[in-house]
């Protein structure tokens, strides 16, 4: 379990908000098409009844991948609606409407409009943030985090990225927490919102900078990056994501590797 890290508090608060205007989005930009394969996953199975591990394995990022994919999709419709304000911008022709995208954005990835103005620099820094995270990366962290789905906090908080909260009541206090620690492992309204409250996390907390930046390379070396490849280097900037460091980013590349088959990309 771990923590949001400097941006704690303020970030639980925002990542609501933000999955509010998720919510809208998705319900109702009908006119940027998607691929079917996205979609908000439903009620988790029971994953203590797999006794086979390939089984087990299957079954649980079966269940995840739509949800991950859906993420994705809305990230890449978000790029999009940034490329084109680029382009308005560019071209001296920003609407109404595209001043209103630039607040929302602004708003749910916590980068601020100096002075209400849409800039070329404000709009880098948001295409820093809102990128996409390869599937390979985000489920391999959901299994490790969730015991491949069986853990307290998958099975009674929905939370499958070992998310912590700070406000009393916010989650479900953890059995073995240490004397003078506040904490508590967030409880979500659905999988689909612990799923998207990762992708949050993982693109504004400040603690994961390095991995948005090693990202933004790939992206500027022209990789594919939902691939496996470009997922073993993203995970070398969670090393803030837990306080195990660098044994848990190796943890996690050598699950990638060796749950290789499993992976779309």
């Amino acid at each position: 379990m771990h923590k949001f890290f400097q941006l704690a508090a303020l970030g639980g608060i925002i990542a609501v908000a933000g999955y509010g205007y998720y919510n809208f989005e998705s319900q109702n930009n009908l006119n940027e098409s998607i691929t079917n394969k996205g979609k908000a996953v439903a009620k988790a199975p029971d994953f203590t009844v797999y006794t086979d591990v390939n089984e087990k394995k299957h079954a649980f990022f079966s269940y995840l991948k739509p949800g991950i994919d859906l993420e994705n999709q809305r990230i890449e419709k978000e790029r999009t609606r940034l490329n084109r304000l680029r382009e308005h911008l560019q071209s001296g022709s920003l609407s109404d409407s595209d001043l209103d995208d630039a607040a929302k954005l602004s708003h749910l990835y916590q980068i601020e409009l100096q002075n209400n103005e849409l800039t070329y620099d404000w709009i880098d820094d948001m295409l820093h943030r809102v990128d996409v995270i390869p599937e390979a990366l985000v489920l391999t962290q959901a299994a490790n985090e969730s015991a491949w789905g069986t853990s307290r906090f998958a099975r009674t908080a929905k939370n499958y990225f070992g998310q912590w909260c700070y406000s009393k009541g916010c989650g479900v206090v953890p059995l073995q927490r240490s004397e003078g620690m506040t904490h508590e492992v967030a409880k979500f309204s659905s999988v689909q919102e612990s799923i998207h409250r990762y992708f949050m996390n993982v693109n504004r907390n400040r603690a994961y900078q390095d991995l948005r930046e090693i990202r933004f390379q790939l992206r500027e070396d022209g990789a594919d990056l939902l691939n496996i490849s470009s997922a073993m280097e993203m995970s070398n900037g969670l090393l803030k994501y837990s306080e195990r460091g660098e044994a848990y980013v190796k943890d996690l590349q050598t699950m990638m590797r060796h749950n290789e088959q499993f992976w779309t990309n």
